[in-house]
């Protein structure tokens, strides 16, 4: 059975993948209104990706025992100034992902819930990569800046971001 304590905050972390969901779905609309559509593939696979993310810590409640309860969502930012600000709050956003996940490690290890290592083992290297990916891209963007060159490149670049196998996601699946 899974500790009431962690519970709690294993449900407001769904909550905080299904909101990282919607923004880099909204983040997909913005490039895409501004004919940036590798950009809006990358930010779909990862909408995706954080939708998988969000269902693994619901599946390990519910393997624990322990009963689902989903919250209210916060509506998040849905339009950009630039493309380097849409890159800068993809940044700050895993970065705050990041203290949620460390925070849950800390309610894990002080209840002693030795069971719930494996999955936050799993996110704390996830949100490595993801700090790190978006701290390269971030570079990229800054970068090349203006540059018109620069950005088409560096959107096709993101554009060939692969998507898990029948996802929902991917444009091309829907065409099918």
């Amino acid at each position: 059975m899974i500790n009431k304590k962690l519970l709690k905050v294993m449900n407001e972390q769904i909550k905080y993948e299904l909101e990282s969901y919607y923004l880099y779905l909204s983040m997909a609309a913005y490039f895409h209104s501004i004919s940036l559509d590798g950009m809006a593939h990358w930010m779909r696979a990862q909408a995706h990706e954080e939708m998988i993310h969000a269902m693994k810590f619901f599946d390990h409640i519910l393997d624990r025992g322990g009963k689902i309860t989903l919250l209210d969502l916060k509506q998040g930012k849905t339009d950009w100034k630039s493309i380097l600000e849409a890159w800068q709050d993809t940044l700050e956003h895993e970065q705050f992902i990041t203290q949620k996940i460390n925070d849950l490690t800390t309610v894990a290890r002080n209840e002693k819930d030795y069971a719930s290592e494996p999955i936050l083992a799993f996110f704390t290297g996830e949100q490595i990569e993801e700090e790190a990916t978006a701290s390269r891209i971030l570079d990229q963007v800054s970068m090349v800046a203006e540059n018109k060159s620069g950005i088409f490149l560096l959107d096709r670049e993101l554009g060939t971001r692969i998507f898990p196998p029948g996802s929902p996601m991917d444009a091309s699946a829907a065409a099918k």
